[in-house]
């Protein structure tokens, strides 16, 4: 057993991707048991960051690893979070856990200033770079029902989404 009960990160193109996810306004136990639900979906998905609308909650609370560079897991959570400031520019190959088999660069601010709340009230400031700064940009976007395909050209997005519906063509048949 995995410890995430049975929770699985939704794919493109379910509708509650494009929600925008509304601002919580009370930390609770509901919310500590969120924050936890998510860090075990996270990193049982091998990923960097979830936005709780990736599992169906529309509340504004990421997770993400705050050294998504290393091997050893060091879980971070951000409640409301928002960017206060961004400068520079990278490029890096993106990925996300809501967006299967497809990878495509996408261009970033390389530096970003977020503030939020972690899980306890506390206010968190967070300043990264790299690529902290290009998940935690990538995850805020999913709270505003935007994905990183959003910021490639439409024809790149456009063949992803035939190849995608082909795909779903697929495992229906096989399904049937």
């Amino acid at each position: 057993m995995d410890g995430t009960g049975g929770r699985k990160v939704l794919t493109y193109p379910n509708i509650i991707l494009r929600s925008t996810a509304e601002s919580v306004t009370n930390i609770d136990d509901d919310l500590q048991d969120l924050v936890a639900l998510m860090i075990k979906v996270m990193y049982a998905s091998s990923g960097i960051g979830l936005a709780a609308n990736q599992i169906g909650e529309l509340k504004r609370v990421i997770v993400f690893d705050q050294d998504p560079e290393s091997k050893e897991q060091k879980p971070g959570v951000l409640v409301n979070p928002e960017i206060v400031s961004r400068e520079g520019k990278i490029v890096y190959k993106e990925a996300c856990l809501s967006v299967i088999d497809f990878t495509s660069d996408v261009s970033r601010n390389s530096r970003i200033h977020v503030r939020g709340h972690d899980q306890y009230e506390n206010q968190v400031d967070i300043e990264a770079s790299d690529l902290a700064a290009i998940c935690l940009q990538h995850e805020i976007d999913h709270l505003n029902g935007k994905l990183f395909i959003d910021h490639i050209s439409s024809l790149k997005r456009s063949m992803y989404k035939r190849h995608l519906k082909k795909e779903l063509k697929k495992a229906q048949k096989k399904d049937s």
